[in-house]
């Protein structure tokens, strides 16, 4: 008897939601300086636009996931994403900084329900045989946002002001939701169990889990640090002004859609735990040049490195990412890998919410070329901490052997 064929179109339309997620949640570090402008603040309060949404979206994601276990999934999807929607335009017509600021915890709210969701409904849709298929269409949303989405962000906040890329956001998540209100089956999701905050907070618990995802968090804090002012840090130390500042963000983005690609054929052959130190070191590498290069060069002629320092570090970065949810996976086992995964995509905003207030501290006290350094200072820590687990996880598994 052959199994019944799945339709997958459900998954394309998720998949826009966590493009729209992934553009909104990574654009705003192109559009910094424009806004302080526009808004009559610095760029470093500005840059706390960032720090705030990503520390909501790390706080609020697993409480509120819990909280709504009981909650339809469908429903649930539709409703987050027209609140997305709706966050979107509030931030497009914010008439003040602090609106604005409202509007992005609104935000971090909205994804922070609907990508974990996303996910869960991924495998609900697709059933056991086409898992990692689903999986792959629906995250592939944020790839694609890292990719394409965020630069293409910074040339139109460029060309035709920041506020029209929320509305460009906007447009895209009410598609979004339409596709789900037409597309996902009434009765999906029904009885998909959703772990509750005391559960996660046992895997949390669990030393070695949590080392893991405090290298998470030393990861994206690191990345962060930089990543919140290249905008500045591109304007400050080369010749490259305006719309010509995005074209480095596209190739940052483009960079990064090939690390997603490549980590994961290097994690097929190599194994996480291999692949996870060539990519820290390879961050820290990449931080050095920046600051290197702009201490080295003048203005003029610190372009190319800074460049390939840029390029560097989105393979490198998004290499890291599927080698560290391997590495989650064989840790925490069949039962406990949506734990924690969810508990990873959390550390990793609450890296991303410390890198942007690293990144404001660093500039309050010292020059935009020191936020390399920073940068590699977290991350030679995140791979001495990931080193140390690896040590003690081979002790342990000695003396097992041994007994």
């Amino acid at each position: 008897m052959s199994t019944p064929s799945i339709s997958l179109v459900p998954l394309y339309w998720l998949a826009l939601g966590t493009f729209a997620v992934g553009t909104e949640s990574f654009m705003l570090a192109g559009l910094l300086p424009d806004i302080a402008a526009d808004l009559a603040t610095t760029v470093v309060a500005a840059g706390q636009l960032v720090t705030v949404f990503a520390l909501a979206y790390a706080f609020s994601s697993p409480i509120l996931t819990a909280l709504t276990g009981r909650f339809s999934r469908r429903t649930l999807m539709i409703v987050t994403m027209i609140g997305f929607t709706l966050a979107n335009l509030i931030a497009f017509v914010a008439p003040n900084y602090w609106v604005l600021m409202i509007a992005r915890v609104l935000l971090a709210f909205t994804a922070g329900l609907f990508v974990p969701g996303a996910n869960a409904l991924a495998g609900a849709i697709a059933g056991p045989d086409k898992r990692g298929t689903a999986l792959a269409i629906v995250n592939g949303g944020i790839t694609l946002a890292v990719a394409f989405g965020v630069p293409l962000g910074a040339i139109v906040g460029e060309h035709l002001g920041w506020r029209m890329t929320f509305a460009g956001v906007a447009a895209l998540s009410a598609l979004a939701s339409l596709g789900l209100i037409i597309g996902l089956p009434a009765a999906i999701g029904q009885g998909l169990p959703v772990a509750s905050l005391r559960e996660r907070l046992d895997t949390a618990r669990r030393p070695v889990i949590l080392l893991s995802l405090w290298v998470t968090t030393l990861w994206a804090t690191g990345a962060y640090t930089v990543y919140t002012y290249l905008a500045l840090f591109i304007t400050d130390t080369t010749r490259l002004v305006g719309a010509q500042v995005g074209y480095v963000f596209f190739a940052w983005g483009v960079a990064a859609g090939v690390g997603v690609i490549v980590g994961g054929k290097l994690v097929d052959r190599l194994g996480a735990r291999r692949v996870i130190p060539y990519c820290l070191t390879a961050m820290i590498a990449s931080f050095v040049i920046l600051s290197v290069s702009v201490d080295t060069f003048h203005a003029d002629q610190a372009l190319v490195p800074v460049v390939v320092g840029v390029l560097v570090w989105g393979v490198a970065h998004w290499s890291f990412y599927p080698a560290q949810q391997a590495g989650l996976i064989g840790i925490a086992g069949l039962k406990g890998t949506p734990i924690a995964l969810s508990l990873n995509a959390s550390f990793m905003y609450l890296g991303f919410s410390l890198g942007a207030a690293l990144g404001s501290l660093t500039l309050s006290f010292a020059s935009v070329t020191a936020l390399g350094w920073v940068a590699a200072a977290c991350e030679l820590s995140g791979l001495m901490l990931h080193l140390l687990i690896r040590r003690k996880m081979s002790s342990s598994a000695a003396l097992v052997c041994a007994v």
